[in-house]
């Protein structure tokens, strides 16, 4: 997975642009993470316990978009895709399905982690 760190000096927002198949990631740490750090370490805190005890799935649940470990495999969803509904076969929200989920090794997402807080100064 590869991305991008920006920042908008004027305004002092943040951004991450992840590759294509891993938007919900960087939308997942812009929106839902952001910048406090409280927030940073929840997820640090998350990853160490997954490393900890890999047999078990750790989840934190954010507004729109929810984080969920299990073994040495991250995966960032919409919280809307576990409502269980399923898309009709062919229909114009099945292509962006694709767009609301993605996955990695808990490695890479935890050097993402880390260098999101070394790009916030922390």
């Amino acid at each position: 997975m590869e991305f991008e760190f920006t920042r908008n000096t004027l305004m002092g927002e943040y951004y991450v642009k992840c590759s294509m198949g891993h938007e919900i990631v960087g939308r997942w740490l812009q929106d839902e993470i952001g910048k406090p750090l409280s927030n940073i370490e929840a997820v640090e805190r998350l990853i160490d316990r997954a490393k900890a005890l890999p047999s078990n799935e750790h989840t934190l649940l954010g507004h729109e978009i929810s984080l969920m470990i299990s073994e040495d495999e991250v995966t960032i969803s919409e919280n809307v895709l576990s409502h269980g509904d399923e898309l009709e076969e062919g229909s114009e929200f099945q292509y962006y399905n694709s767009e609301s989920t993605a996955s990695c090794g808990i490695d890479d997402f935890e050097m993402l982690i880390e260098q999101w807080r070394d790009f916030l100064g922390y």
